[in-house]
């Protein structure tokens, strides 16, 4: 929500906004086009719209020849995708395609931004990749105001992926399996390179492991409902529930934490002082404004406390939040996200400073990809990408295409949002959304039951007839546990690149009606 502001100031300043979602959502409906396409055909989207920037010749020759390499394999890939292909694949009218790519196109400025829908898919690398080829071709990435980017779901996605926090990573986008990387950030801890791990099992993986020969048995989980927020999330509470030990820190009693062998109460973001770095890799202050109960500890606190018991304490000496900072300073110097000339003072006296940022003296990188892309030779990449099936799709057993996402009133899992009054009154539980079509052949009026299953698992929902989704397609939020969790349907399928579960798209069907009386128009 904070976003839409800026949309709304771009409209006002004669801007235009795309929105392409299967489902007409609030953003789309303040959109000038809205893209319905239908769930799991964004790559096929995104070629078809380079074939039209190519036919039109709307691309950038000179920016392409200048500045990048490889589009000539990915203009052949493309011009497989003639607009009435797309137009089946997708449902999007060729009409509005020609208008998108126009739009694009001709504006001063244009920025294409995803959020989760296209790379929640088992396709999501590829599905991002061909939209970075529609920008490239149009030599967005580099001008002011223009790009590709990814809006994050968190106050500090974006940070956290810079800090290392995945199990590929080390600071500063640093790869763990590149030999110098782990030798750049092993200096800075004063380890043996030799002793860090190598690339681990992704989120999914790691909880599909728990409790299994082999796997994990003991598991410390902090800031994440990984109960109701996984994929195939009955098949996950098993897990949870066959380790030997968990421990989970959060300042909120979740399903989680009902699983836990210990629960850590910890400091919330508005008690403790850190930093956060946004989509534009501005890294800004956070303050602390509110005290916390007497007793409640900080992660760092928790982290350092453990570390003392596992003998490795001194390497985790810090006494506060501006400590750890300054360590990351020094373990990303160098690399592609350098914070090593941020510190808090010129945070604080320029309303945050922008990564990279090499030296105290270096003003920072307000714009990437200006004069250069992070590649040896400096040049950009096309990669040729094509479409393939989910990793699930309709058919006769299963005919609905699933997806989930937000409401606008809950957060996430829901384990602080479903706790204030005024957003639970607003939205009190989770509606399945049918259209019209499809709800008046299985009988169906707002506020029925249904009972929906997938080759997973199932959940009882109530029912909101509405032409905001397609007729093929059920929408369901997917903040509530038990017996509503929507992740319970989800299809656990992997990106073979990202390891990132295909959330947003699954089969499903509708196997038991409890009806009411009503009007299904």
């Amino acid at each position: 929500p904070p976003v839409m502001q800026w949309f709304d100031r771009q409209k006002k300043a004669g801007g235009r906004l795309i929105v392409s979602d299967p489902r007409r959502t609030n953003t789309a409906r303040a959109a000038d086009l809205h893209l319905q396409a239908t769930p799991g055909s964004d790559l096929a989207l995104a070629n078809g719209l380079l074939y039209l920037a190519i036919e039109e010749a709307l691309i950038d020759h000179a920016y392409i020849a200048d500045r990048t390499n490889g589009f000539d394999a990915a203009r052949r890939k493309a011009l497989a995708y003639h607009p009435a292909v797309v137009e089946r694949r997708t449902g999007v009218a060729e009409a509005d395609l020609r208008k998108t790519v126009r739009w694009l196109a001709s504006a001063k400025s244009a920025m294409i931004l995803s959020g989760r829908g296209p790379e929640q898919q088992s396709k999501g690398v590829d599905t991002s990749q061909a939209f970075i080829n529609l920008a490239l071709a149009l030599g967005l990435p580099g001008r002011p105001n223009s790009g590709w980017g990814t809006l994050t779901g968190q106050g500090n996605g974006q940070g956290g992926r810079e800090h290392g926090q995945k199990a590929d990573q080390l600071p500063g986008y640093r790869l763990i399996e590149v030999d110098a990387h782990r030798e750049a950030v092993a200096r800075v801890w004063g380890v043996d390179p030799a002793s860090l791990p190598r690339k681990g099992l992704s989120a999914f993986e790691m909880l599909d492991s728990a409790g299994r020969p082999g796997g994990v048995r003991t598991m410390f989980v902090t800031g994440s409902n990984v109960a109701v927020a996984s994929p195939d999330a009955g098949r996950v509470d098993q897990r949870l529930r066959s380790l030997d030990h968990l421990t989970v820190c959060d300042a909120f009693l979740n399903e989680t934490a009902a699983l836990a062998s210990v629960v850590l109460p910890v400091l919330q973001w508005a008690e403790e002082e850190g930093t956060m770095t946004n989509l534009e890799g501005r890294v800004i202050h956070r303050r602390r404004v509110a005290r916390p109960p007497v007793g409640v500890r900080g992660d760092l606190e928790i982290l350092r406390a453990l570390a003392d018991r596992l003998g490795c304490g001194p390497k985790f000496a810090f006494d506060d939040a501006r400590g750890v900072f300054d360590e990351l300073r020094r373990a990303t110097a160098g690399g592609a996200a350098d914070y090593s000339g941020i510190t808090y003072e010129r945070i604080d006296r320029d309303r945050g400073v922008f990564w990279p940022c090499p030296g105290e003296g270096h003003p920072g990188t307000p714009r990437l990809f200006v004069d250069r892309f992070a590649h040896p030779d400096g040049r950009a990449r096309f990669l040729a990408v094509e479409d393939r099936p989910a990793g699930e799709e309709p058919d006769d057993d299963y005919p609905f295409f699933f997806t989930t996402g937000r409401y606008k009133e809950h957060y996430n899992s829901g384990a602080q949002t479903r706790m204030l009054g005024p957003l639970v009154q607003a939205r009190p539980r989770p509606l399945v959304l049918i259209h019209p079509t499809a709800a008046r052949r299985h009988q169906l009026v707002n506020g029925s039951r249904v009972l929906l299953e997938s080759r997973r698992g199932r959940i009882e929902c109530q029912v909101e007839v509405t032409a905001d989704v397609r007729p093929d397609t059920l929408f369901c939020p997917f903040h509530w546990g038990g017996e509503q969790a929507a992740n319970r349907l989800t299809n656990p399928a992997l990106d073979p690149t990202s390891r990132m579960p295909e959330f947003k798209l699954a089969a499903v069907r509708i196997a038991a009606v409890e009806a009411v009386e009503g009007d299904p128009s």
